[in-house]
């Protein structure tokens, strides 16, 4: 098969955290040569990326995009592998097969759903391997509550069989459902060491929050992960831990200084998003975290709820529906500092918590591009990782280009190493390595979505292969690029 040459660019290879100026060979999806001599081959397509650096993929472990539109604002922001690990899907083997019907421009996988399986055990409701039936069950008091015995071992088999048929670990919610006996965490951590698969969590409340939470969120990370052996991976720590992120921190670091298996991930906002009905969102909570309803702003209609009876109302009516959070005001430094020291912290892993696009005429994708108009969704779905890298390398100098590829591909790929060997060849750039490439202009990579207009592609990225063919060449989308393959679990 011919070969693609990347000539001249300053290569990043993160996994040895060296940077040179050398060719990269990709042939049959595969980087063949990484060579600082120039590659001769008269039948090569060259091209010439002097001055740009290239680099290993964006591999995003937090990913609720399931859409061709989403993923194509995902490759724009360097993203060549996207992962919806938080949350996951129920059926697993149907989640795969509709994304493999419909084709995907990037690589695409999913995990287990804690969620659903509780649901379908606790509520009698059947999952459809679908994000906006998951987030309608986020309202359902039902599923939320303690387990029986036999219950517990019904979802625990649902969990069970979600990893042996491909389900890339475990995604728990919660912080969805935070009243729940904590034993009945530990036992699903338990499950996961079984399987030899990580879990991924949004926790549930902070003791600083809730004095009367069963644990506190991040401590209960610790202990399972002490007290198990799992993976246990705590998503998205800037907005649960908003300002005792010092102290959560400073919990992480303990356990893994003890030889917990702990990881951590970051998006660099000041603003979340999720279901009206989320537990943490009830007019009783709101103080807790130093929220008031006005904090709230709904996704589709642009309304920021007036008063704690609007919010109730909008919880009653339409629990599913898509909110914005402001938990950092961004206009404060003090709050600006607590977002970079937790994208600063050792190890952190840079993850978008993407979320769907929605559009007034309830459209669920398009493959038309440049996208229709009217599109609403959190900016981070767009925008996550040209922000991490125009804040931490271009604008305060806390990380080295390979540090900055160490903390979106190689360090989110080692995630799932031991579920998924098909992840040991994606977040390098070596021979051997997957051809999940992103070759970025790193003096104008930046983000440009916002609240305002969230679909607004990041810039900089001028090319993007993934399996070793262009989705993104000199800085234009190829819109009929769905090279995307699926990454499924192998559980032991």
């Amino acid at each position: 098969m011919k070969s693609t040459i990347l000539r001249g660019g300053r290569v990043i290879d993160p996994a040895a955290g060296t940077e040179t100026v050398a060719d990269v060979v990709v042939r049959d999806g595969k980087v063949v040569d990484v060579s600082t001599v120039p590659v001769l081959d008269a039948d090569a397509t060259v091209v010439d990326v002097t001055g740009l650096v290239v680099g290993p993929g964006f591999v995003d472990l937090h990913s609720h995009v399931h859409s061709i539109a989403g993923q194509r604002l995902q490759a724009f922001d360097g993203v060549t592998t996207n992962l919806d690990l938080e949350a996951g899907l129920m059926p697993i083997g149907k989640a795969y097969a509709d994304a493999a019907a419909a084709g995907r421009v990037l690589n695409y996988g999913f995990s287990a759903s804690w969620a659903d399986a509780r649901g379908q055990v606790l509520s009698g409701i059947t999952p459809t391997a679908r994000f906006d039936s998951s987030t309608n069950l986020l309202g359902d008091p039902d599923w939320q509550r303690t387990s029986s015995p036999a219950e517990l071992a019904a979802w625990l088999e649902l969990l069970e069989g979600e990893l042996a048929a491909g389900a890339l670990g475990i995604g728990i919610l919660m912080g969805y459902a935070p009243r729940s006996d904590p034993k009945e965490f530990l036992a699903v951590a338990q499950l996961a060491a079984n399987a030899g698969a990580p879990t991924f969590t949004h926790v549930r409340e902070l003791v600083e929050a809730d004095p009367t939470t069963p644990i506190d969120g991040s401590s209960e990370i610790a202990i399972a992960a002490k007290e198990t052996g799992a993976v246990m991976h705590h998503c998205h720590v800037n907005s649960t831990s908003r300002r005792h992120v010092d102290r959560v921190l400073g919990t992480l670091d303990d356990a893994r200084t003890a030889g917990s298996r702990v990881t951590v991930e970051v998006y660099p906002y000041g603003m979340g998003s999720t279901s009206i009905g989320a537990f943490f969102l009830a007019p009783e909570r709101l103080d807790a975290w130093g929220l008031t309803a006005s904090s709230i702003v709904m996704l589709a209609s642009g309304e920021r709820v007036s008063d704690v009876r609007r919010l109730a109302e909008l919880r009653e009516t339409d629990p599913g529906a898509t909110c914005v959070v402001e938990f950092l005001d961004e206009r404060d430094e003090s709050d600006r500092a607590l977002l970079r020291q937790a994208l600063a912290y050792p190890d952190a892993i840079v993850a978008s918590d993407a979320m769907p696009l929605e559009w007034p005429d309830r459209r669920e994708d398009t493959r038309e591009w440049p996208l229709p108009t009217g599109a609403e969704t959190h900016p981070r779905t767009s925008g996550t990782f040209a922000r991490s890298l125009r804040l931490m390398v271009r604008e305060h100098g806390l990380w080295s280009w390979p540090e900055a590829f160490r903390r979106c591909s190689y360090l989110p790929a080692r995630v799932l190493d031991e579920v998924a060997p098909a992840m040991r060849a994606k977040g390098l750039l070596a021979p051997g390595a997957d051809a999940d490439l992103v070759v970025l202009d790193p003096a104008a990579v930046t983000d440009n979505a916002t609240v305002t207009d969230p679909t607004r592609p990041s810039s900089g990225v001028r090319h993007l292969l993934v399996g070793g063919e262009f989705v993104i060449r000199d800085g234009a989308l190829d819109v009929d690029a769905y090279p995307g393959r699926p990454v499924r679990g192998e559980a032991r």
